[in-house]
């Protein structure tokens, strides 16, 4: 069986951008990379021989939600998470800690974007040392997810790449609690570490699936001392494989740049740094600057599900709803190597989402995750030719 190893195989002359490889047991990733989320188990209007012809390196799933439905033991007994969704590639899975923050305060993306998510229904209870209190929302039985809880979980989930439990901070928080909440993290962090190199049920390190490797989580908010010293935390204090880059990142789109550009160079070339939940074409252009390697959103997905496909250019979607393209004969970008832009007209697609009919978010599904995972061969390319700003101008025309 294949190890895991992470080698940085280039980095620009001009910036922090870097080309590696990420070998896990189930494959290896050329980075950067996006990773696509299959949330509760499924990628959205996809399969994943789908997501495979379309050039998609590894997929997220949730711990939280697949803890509640249909369980850890249920996807152990299939041999884990590969298996259980047909997917005979690298797998990453969140530690349910961004639930602490999505259920209690809305989504990162709604922050940035200056919105609060007040129409939702809360599930958060409480956050104390022990872990975190939530109202499932399936049937509103009490659960409580402790670092120790999701790594088990996490284990039998059995994903290649795990991630340690955290309360990823809303930014409208002061820095006192933030600051409070980080140390937590850190403290949890070590426990989430300690259960993963234990033997209970599987062997240490291991899970239903193999061997895992385990993320650490730099937190701080907005605030640079605060980063400082996550970054020195995960650096030196505790020895994981990967580091993201997590907690708030600002109430918009200069401040998470700036959080990323003061965070990312600091943690070096030993670790890939993954930054949780970032996706947008424009982000992910200026953040592999920094050094990012992977990227996880569900944005391309969820952006299909709704009638827009991903373009290039300045707008960087085509709302297919709109019926300009009721009658337009043309792809939904003519020089796009996917097979619903060598298949299907505008036109055509246009008519599946007025009719209601589900093959029409599979077909603007499929544009979507090729245009990823080419937007990110493309990067990759410019890293290595030290012509990535170039590659990105030519991006927007």
């Amino acid at each position: 069986m294949t190890n895991f190893s992470w080698k940085v195989e280039y980095k620009s002359k001009k910036n922090n951008a870097r080309i590696g490889t990420l070998t896990t047991p189930h494959g290896k990733i050329s980075t950067p990379a996006f990773i696509f989320c299959a949330t509760k188990g499924a990628l959205k209007a996809s399969t994943t021989d789908v997501a495979k012809e379309n050039n998609t390196q590894i997929i997220l799933s949730n711990t939280y939600h697949l803890m509640l439905q249909p369980g850890g033991d249920i996807i152990a007994n299939h041999g884990g998470l590969h298996r259980f969704l047909n997917w005979n590639g690298p797998m990453l899975t969140d530690s349910g800690g961004f639930q602490i923050f999505s259920l209690g305060h809305g989504s990162v993306a709604d922050e940035i974007k200056g919105r609060t998510n007040t129409k939702r229904n809360k599930t958060l209870l409480s956050i104390s040392e022990e872990g975190s209190l939530f109202k499932s929302y399936l049937d509103g039985s009490i659960k409580l997810l402790s670092p120790e809880k999701s790594i088990e979980v996490q284990r039998d989930i059995g994903a290649d790449l795990i991630l340690v439990f955290d309360e990823c901070t809303p930014f409208h928080v002061d820095k006192t609690y933030t600051d409070s909440s980080m140390k937590r993290s850190h403290r949890w962090a070590t426990r989430s570490l300690n259960r993963f190199n234990a033997s209970i049920k599987y062997k240490p390190t291991y899970g239903s699936a193999g061997q895992q490797k385990l993320y650490g989580i730099v937190q701080g908010g907005i605030y640079e001392d605060l980063r400082e010293e996550s970054i020195d935390f995960n650096l030196n204090k505790i020895d994981t494989f990967g580091i993201a880059i997590g907690g708030s990142l600002g109430s918009s789109k200069e401040e998470m740049y700036k959080v990323v550009d003061f965070t990312a160079p600091k943690l070096g070339t030993q670790h890939p740094i993954h930054l949780l939940g970032i996706g947008d074409p424009k982000d992910i252009w200026s953040l592999v600057k920094n050094g990012i390697d992977t990227f996880d959103c569900v944005s391309p997905t969820r952006l299909a599900r709704h009638g827009s496909a991903l373009v290039r250019g300045k707008l960087g979607k085509k709302n297919i709803n709109n019926n300009e393209f009721s009658q337009d004969l043309s792809p939904i970008d003519l020089n796009c190597g996917c097979s619903t832009c060598k298949n299907y007209s505008l036109s055509y697609l246009h008519h599946l989402l007025r009719a209601g009919e589900l093959l029409g978010l599979q077909l603007i599904t499929a544009h979507n995750i090729f245009f990823m995972n080419e937007l990110m061969q493309i990067i990759r390319d410019s890293i290595k030719n030290d012509s990535l700003e170039e590659a990105e101008s030519d991006w927007f025309i």
